[in-house]
């Protein structure tokens, strides 16, 4: 098969065919991929902003839509011809180690699901039925952004009817976080980008108001327009400095702050002591809270039923060749989601 494979950190991710697919083991799937989403995650990981990392050379990617070709011993979750998607986030299933590839004397490393490649070996909990209606393609952005940025509203934010919500980075995670705190039919609902497109494209996706984070301060904005600060701010940025300013811009006596971003590694925040004693309130979430087998189906009947415009999300579509160009697309911050056609006729 063909991958794009991380051999060394800061350099670009290796293209090349002639990779072996090793049998599944117990509790392993091979699955042929069809459509895989390129994540900030992987940037760091290529970056080497993850911290030393041992598994050199491996396999990258953690969400993708596919089709089962073959099952190892004791897999009953999916079976050869199901269509799935693939996620980093465990569900239901055996939990098998990461798969080795090799490619002439070179053996090639992989985790529990990797996705930038032709065919992966994948563990089953990794795997959840496709829903019914859902094409190959929305669905790969499901395995990750989505359900990290719609399930910490929905799960981890729960706000009210008239909530006032702000949105920190609007990439994946955070165009999905915005689509699905519209839902809640918010008082406010204030984007905060540094890229005035994604701004523009967040007002048609129903921000009240947006705030370019370069041309003012997000926080004296958002203390203005949510008359001293809002009942959530989520972060997708990144960034610590973006969420100590999430934090910041909720309002004591109970404001909450929800990060879903994961900063390099070593890096901390840094919050005043006050602040916790006056009711504010920081959490981190994993994944947005969700459990793929149940919430994969709920998103999807969203997505079905328009409540969630997923579409808008993916900005270009790219092939495998390309993934390079689609990473420093995505740096660049060109795109919302970087979208890697892989083999859509599966």
């Amino acid at each position: 098969m063909k991958a794009a494979v991380l051999v060394a950190p800061k350099e670009p991710l290796w293209v090349t065919d002639g990779i072996e697919v090793p049998l599944p083991g117990r509790g392993q799937v091979v699955v042929r991929i069809a459509y895989t989403g390129l994540c900030h995650s992987q940037l760091m990981e290529v970056s080497g902003l993850r911290g030393p990392d041992p598994w050199l050379p491996h396999l990258l990617g953690h969400e993708a839509t596919g089709r089962v070709e073959m099952t190892g011993a004791d897999v009953t979750k999916v079976k050869p011809g199901d269509a799935v998607i693939l996620s980093w986030i465990r569900g239901v299933g055996l939990e098998a180690p990461g798969a080795r590839y090799r490619r002439g004397d070179m053996i090639i490393n992989s985790g529990a699901v990797t996705t930038f490649s032709e065919y992966t070996v994948v563990s089953e909990n990794r795997c959840t039925p496709l829903p019914h209606k859902l094409p190959m393609s929305i669905g790969s952005l499901l395995g990750c952004a989505v359900m990290t940025g719609a399930g910490a509203v929905m799960n981890a934010m729960q706000p009210a009817v008239n909530s006032s919500i702000v949105i920190f980075g609007l990439g994946g995670i955070g165009m999905s976080a915005l689509m699905a705190a519209r839902r809640s039919r918010p008082a406010a609902l204030v984007a905060v980008d540094v890229v005035d497109s994604k701004l523009s494209q967040a007002d048609q996706l129903g921000a009240t108001h947006t705030v370019n984070a370069v041309s003012e301060d997000p926080v004296a904005a958002i203390r203005k327009i949510c008359a001293g600060g809002a009942d959530f701010a989520l972060d997708a940025s990144g960034q610590t400095a973006v969420i100590e300013q999430a934090f910041a811009s909720v309002r004591p006596h109970g404001g909450l702050c929800v990060f879903a971003s994961h900063p390099a590694a070593g890096e901390v925040i840094r919050l005043d002591p006050f602040d916790l004693i006056c009711g504010k309130q920081i959490r981190g979430t994993w994944g947005g809270d969700c459990k793929p087998d149940r919430d994969i189906p709920l998103l999807a009947d969203l997505y079905v039923k328009n409540e969630l415009p997923l579409d808008r999300l993916i900005s270009v579509e790219y092939t495998l060749d390309e993934i390079n160009s689609a990473m420093a697309d995505l740096r660049a911050g060109k795109v919302t989601r970087a979208l890697i056609r892989v083999n859509p006729d599966v």
